[in-house]
């Protein structure tokens, strides 16, 4: 299955179109090139819907949220769910202000979202659409270990029934769900948190995985996930090889991940699955 995903997106090379935070849309264009696909950063309310008309698959990120942007965010949404198009939300900071839960609850409301990706304390505000003083980070309370692992993913399941969407939380494990099958994603490094945008870029390859094979976005975003995590594991360890800094790790990120193979990537990945 890894090997028929990765193949298949690099053949298909799916357009991805980016509404995303301007911190680090860079970071998500080049990670979609670094994945396979093409990306297009396009947040005009006046291009939008043009643009998802060519596009496989649809990223929305509210980091840098403004009125404008939610706007576009709403047409190009709308145009999608027309299309039959895979939406895959990142609720960037969503508890941190009320533009930004009122934001995310309409996309909720009126849109079908194939796939929400977010840390355990944006999963959490979003589900009890509530506010915290976390900002982006994960606070303590909420971060996924070994002892917390089972009510973890029981939460997670219950949001994705819930939304009706593939619910991602992320972390030092991963949790892929759609409130029924569970994949527990073991790959990933600490310094993946040591730089800005690895969240941004993941979600943009999820979007770049869904838009090569959007019958299969369970799938798509588990491989997506391992890809990255494994991307990040093989780029820390040639930074600690080479007793260097968090900047070289994110250019090693992006290289490894458009270096993987199918071999390595079978080789390396540790996911674990679960189902009712």
């Amino acid at each position: 299955m890894l090997k028929k995903m990765m193949t298949n997106l690099r053949e298909k090379t799916p357009l991805v179109h980016n509404i995303t935070n301007y911190v680090t849309v860079n970071d998500c264009a080049n990670m979609v090139l670094a994945t396979g696909g093409a990306p297009l950063m396009a947040d005009d309310a006046k291009e939008v819907e043009e643009i998802v008309a060519i596009s496989s698959a649809l990223y929305l990120n509210i980091g840098t949220l403004n009125t404008r942007t939610v706007e576009s965010m709403l047409l190009a949404g709308k145009k999608a769910n027309a299309l039959g198009k895979p939406i895959v939300l990142d609720p960037v900071g969503v508890g941190a202000s009320t533009l930004r839960n009122e934001t995310a609850g309409r996309l909720l409301e009126h849109f079908k979202i194939a796939v929400i990706k977010g840390n355990s304390s944006e999963i959490r505000a979003l589900y009890n659409n509530a506010k915290t003083t976390s900002g982006v980070d994960v606070q303590e309370e909420d971060m996924i270990t070994d002892d917390t692992l089972n009510s973890s993913i029981t939460f997670a399941k219950k949001a994705a029934l819930k939304f009706g969407s593939i619910v991602v939380i992320t972390g030092s494990l991963d949790i892929i769900t759609d409130g029924k099958k569970v994949a527990l994603c073991r790959n990933g490094h600490t310094l993946m948190a040591r730089i800005t945008g690895t969240g941004c870029m993941l979600g943009s390859m999820i979007a770049t995985y869904c838009g090569g094979q959007p019958d299969e976005v369970f799938e798509s975003t588990v491989h997506a996930i391992v890809h990255m995590s494994f991307a990040g594991e093989k780029a820390a360890a040639k930074v600690l090889e080479r007793e260097e800094g968090t900047g070289h790790f994110r250019m090693y990120l992006i290289d490894e991940v458009s270096l993987m193979t199918e071999d390595q990537l079978e080789e390396g990945v540790r996911v674990e699955y679960f189902e009712e």
